[in-house]
């Protein structure tokens, strides 16, 4: 084991640049799941008529697949019927729409777990169903929600790292890089990026119990 040679000025800059691409990419697909997924839970607990019944089957089926499949059909089927994408976007794409899916069951029971009669209340009140979610009900189911938001949003940033199969620039993609190189870094180098995880993560898992206690 190398570790004086693992971490040298230039590998370490390396790997903050393939980490770089970790975050970004786990950035802006935390930003579109939640927004996507918001409003594919929203829709689902207001039980519109048909349409409730369309994404029951759609968000079933994404959580029932294994993500790998979906990053590998975004980047190698969609091109066969015109739909090209870099391989960043595709990783965007992909980790976007499993998300979604995850973020779409964990507002739906956020939302169910209010109960109905505050719903009855602010609609006799003389608000609208539209007024009384926003104003009243999803403010406090957000609040309930966030635990399973951060923990999902964890398991996010760590799932860009299957985006490796299609060469994405990250993290682990840059350090299998520098151990193919030198065989010596390879304990090192691994123990490194797990450091960087394990950092990002646990600082989001303490702000999620700082705002589920301020929440409480």
């Amino acid at each position: 084991m190398d570790f004086l040679g693992a971490f040298s000025s230039t590998n370490l800059l390396f790997l903050l640049e393939g980490f770089y691409v970790t975050l970004k990419v786990a950035f802006i697909s935390i930003i579109l799941s939640f927004i996507i997924g918001g409003l594919v839970g929203t829709l689902r607990f207001a039980k519109i008529p048909v349409l409730s019944k369309v994404l029951v089957v759609l968000v079933e089926a994404i959580r029932n697949l294994p993500l790998l499949l979906i990053i590998l059909f975004v980047y190698f089927a969609l091109p066969e019927i015109g739909i090209n994408m870099s391989i960043t976007a595709s990783a965007i794409v992909a980790l976007t729409v499993f998300e979604s899916a995850m973020l779409a069951e964990i507002v739906r029971g956020g939302l169910n777990s209010i109960p109905k009669g505050q719903m009855e209340a602010a609609r006799s009140s003389g608000l609208s169903y539209v007024q009384a979610l926003r104003l009243i009900i999803l403010p406090q189911a957000l609040r309930r929600m966030v635990p399973n938001l951060v923990s999902q949003f964890i398991s996010l940033l760590k799932d860009t790292s299957l985006a490796v199969v299609i060469a994405l620039p990250e993290l682990l993609h840059h350090a299998k890089i520098i151990q193919a190189q030198q065989t010596s870094y390879v304990i090192p180098i691994f123990i490194l990026i797990a450091l960087m995880y394990f950092v990002v993560n646990y600082g989001l898992s303490l702000v999620a119990k700082r705002l589920e206690l301020k929440n409480a």
